[in-house]
């Protein structure tokens, strides 16, 4: 599973369905992904400057 769904986001921010949508959105920009190109754990960890591993364990 990768961070490009809103609720992993949610989870991982404990932030709102729309913030997370907009966040996702700025992830994608910063990494000049397209629409349809998903955000991976490591760059959502990167971008919200947390270590990987805490991501994963409290996605998984």
């Amino acid at each position: 599973m990768n961070p490009h769904h809103t609720k992993d986001v949610m989870i991982i921010t404990g932030k709102s369905e729309r913030y997370s949508r907009e966040l996702i959105k700025k992830m994608k920009e910063h990494y000049l992904k397209k629409s349809q190109q998903y955000v991976t754990i490591k760059e959502c960890s990167e971008y919200l400057g947390l270590d990987v591993d805490e991501v994963e364990e409290v996605l998984f």
